[in-house]
């Protein structure tokens, strides 16, 4: 009976999380109340407090079911030692990131919630930092890997590691928004792979 009762409790969680995602992305996350999510969950608002304290800690619980399950894909390329070449890791796991956003309209949703339909005031001030900590953290892994990449002299001569990731950073970031802004029928999903080597292409000694 208790272990029925966790799976019931863990399988209402999982339904919280799939109902703010749906809701988030309809009406925003400003105008998103936990009755609406509630609602779509087909539990009652007790329910959801009983799981979250509050709207901001779902929010989170809805961006971790996503990006842990990504990160995990992308640093497997990342932090991979298959690669003789530092920078052909970076290349593959930025590609991977990209075909996973593509491939996976969960994930693109996340994405969209969280640069488009997500205005950070009120309640969700004081989570901008936290949002922000993903980007904060890929910068720091590829800084590592450019690093690397530098010491094993295949980084094009003259350039700093830090200010390469950082480089790679806005290159990545933007293309994330071009990619969630373009309209259907758009080439640019197809021309992603290539971009990306070109830029890495500019990298390499």
């Amino acid at each position: 009976m208790v272990r029925k009762t966790k799976e019931e409790a863990e399988q209402t969680r999982k339904h919280l999380i799939e109902a703010a995602r749906t809701v988030f992305h309809e009406c925003g996350v400003s105008r998103s109340t936990l009755e609406k999510i509630a609602k779509a969950a087909g539990v009652t608002r007790g329910a959801v407090y009983w799981h979250f304290k509050d709207k901001a800690e779902l929010f989170f619980a809805m961006r971790e079911d996503v990006f842990a399950p990504m990160v995990e894909r992308t640093d497997a390329y990342l932090l991979s030692d298959q690669f003789s070449n530092p920078l052909d890791a970076i290349e593959a796991s930025i590609k991977e990131f990209f075909r996973v956003l593509e491939d996976c309209s969960v994930v693109r949703e996340v994405f969209e919630i969280m640069i488009s339909r997500c205005e950070y005031v009120d309640e969700f001030a004081a989570v901008q930092e936290e949002v922000g900590r993903p980007a904060q953290t890929f910068l720091a892994k590829i800084e590592r890997i450019y690093q690397q990449a530098a010491d094993r002299r295949t980084l094009r001569l003259g350039l700093d590691p830090l200010a390469t990731a950082k480089d790679t950073w806005a290159f990545t970031s933007g293309l994330l928004h071009l990619l969630l802004g373009c309209q259907k029928g758009s080439d640019l999903p197809s021309r992603v792979p290539e971009m990306i080597s070109a830029h890495m292409a500019m990298r390499r000694a």
